[in-house]
């Protein structure tokens, strides 16, 4: 959406093209990661993954069908659900709860619009980014709730109509690169943080996993919108 309304003036094979580019560009942030992960604090950890082949045999379609509504389809809803429900009641609190004529959704996006103006974004998309934690996907109709101050999560009709929210809220190109940046590189969502603390029964690895892709997302935020103002005389 971003590269269509920002970058592709709407071509969706430009938009198509762009987003290619950025998902090889993500493709590179993790292998150079991996590998300095591999030199450095993982060094002479050795790692082996062995899978026993069970026997071939012929199909049987009633027990695949369950077998994955069981095992897949249901339990990770039942992750979902104990995530999103509180997190959901959380979010209309912030954005419904006034405090002297400010909802405590602007208070927070008020706190966080210093680091956000250093990163190229502004308190209220980092404020999205923290709050969409339980799912990617509600970032932007948070930001949409928030520009709109609609007690509720809010949707558009298009991407034009989207695009003229955002440019009309202070969305420059620097600030939907920093944006596209910052969804490739920052924590996981609630569900994948559950499954790395139950995989790992490490506190320190789901940590590690939060801040260590947060850390690069900032870095390289600040570098776009550095550059960025530099070229474009901001």
């Amino acid at each position: 959406m971003l590269a269509s309304v920002f970058f592709a003036g709407g071509n969706p094979f430009l938009a198509g093209i762009f987003v290619i580019i950025v998902l090889l560009l993500s493709v590179a942030i993790t292998l150079l990661v991996s590998s300095i992960l591999g030199t450095t604090i993982l060094k002479g950890v050795d790692s082996s993954f062995t899978l026993e082949l069970p026997p071939y045999r012929k199909p049987q379609f009633a027990k695949v069908i369950v077998r994955s509504m069981m095992d897949r389809t249901i339990f990770v809803l039942g992750r979902a659900i104990c995530v999103s429900v509180p997190a959901g009641a959380f979010i209309w609190l912030l954005q419904n709860v006034m405090v002297e004529d400010m909802t405590l959704l602007g208070m927070v996006s008020y706190f966080l619009e210093p680091l956000g103006n250093v990163m190229g974004l502004s308190g209220a998309i980092l404020a999205a980014f923290l709050l969409g934690i339980p799912a990617n996907e509600i970032v932007i109709p948070i930001l949409l709730m928030y520009y709109s101050q609609s007690g509720m999560l809010v949707e558009t009709s298009g991407i034009a109509e989207l695009g003229e929210i955002l440019q009309n809220n202070g969305w420059t190109v620097v600030t939907a690169a920093c944006a596209i940046l910052f969804s490739l590189n920052h924590f996981p969502c609630a569900t994948t943080l559950w499954t790395v603390a139950k995989e790992t029964k490490s506190v320190k690895w789901t940590i590690v996993s939060f801040l260590l892709p947060t850390i690069i997302g900032v870095t390289l935020c600040m570098i776009v919108n550095f550059g960025g103002k530099i070229l474009l005389g901001m």
